[in-house]
């Protein structure tokens, strides 16, 4: 049994619902919302999570970068979330899980690094920022999340680790606002990222070197 971290939507929201990607303004709101978690979230089983849209299971949701192109990839039908196969992600993430931590800053950093480490292989040392958040209440996937997004910079190769569950390589921007412009299978959250490259500020330096 698969156990997963969430929060209540009404502690993440409690005037109103966002819908799209929310980029932080400074470093207040990330503080903000890892306060919440910290007092508000807790694990749960993954199967009554899903069918609980009062809780959000809070996802870490990484767009690698390196040397201005952005890793794009698609998820093969072996991949464990079948809403999801064959869909377009520039996101790299999954549920946080106890194996991450008891703290919750320190989980959701843990969790980031892990999917990074599980599902690609970054060969240079890499930079992660949190620079917002992102929700889409139109479905049944995006009505039981909350994508954490983090940038996540690098210089070198980007390869994909698990093969079987996706393919991708790294493309440049334009090339990705071209295929969301031709209306491409793009899952929702990489739909409302790709618009927000710039925002993201994918090729600058970061603030917090996280190393492999």
């Amino acid at each position: 049994m698969e156990f997963v971290f969430v929060a209540p939507r009404e502690a993440l929201f409690p005037t109103c619902f966002p819908q799209g990607f929310q980029p932080f303004e400074g470093e207040a709101p990330a503080r903000r919302l890892l306060a919440t978690l910290k007092e508000h979230g807790f694990f749960v089983e993954r199967a009554r999570a899903e069918r609980t849209p009062a809780w959000k299971q809070i996802i870490p949701y990484c767009v690698v970068a390196s040397e201005e192109r952005v890793l794009l990839m698609r998820r093969r039908a072996k991949g464990g979330e079948a809403r999801l196969h064959d869909k377009l992600t520039i996101g790299v993430g999954g549920h946080i899980n106890p194996i991450d931590g008891d703290d919750a800053v320190e989980l959701v950093l843990a969790a980031a690094r892990r999917e990074i480490a599980e599902e690609i292989d970054v060969t240079s040392p890499y930079e992660l920022r949190l620079v917002g958040t992102i929700n889409d209440d139109s479905n049944p996937v995006g009505a039981v999340h909350l994508g954490l997004v983090f940038a996540v910079n690098t210089t070198g190769p980007v390869t994909i680790r698990e093969q079987d569950v996706l393919e991708g390589e790294l493309v440049d921007a334009d090339e990705l606002r071209a295929k969301l412009a031709r209306g491409e299978n793009y899952e929702s959250w990489s739909a409302m990222l790709v618009p927000a490259l710039d925002t993201l500020a994918l090729v600058q330096p970061a603030t917090t070197r996280i190393d492999k």
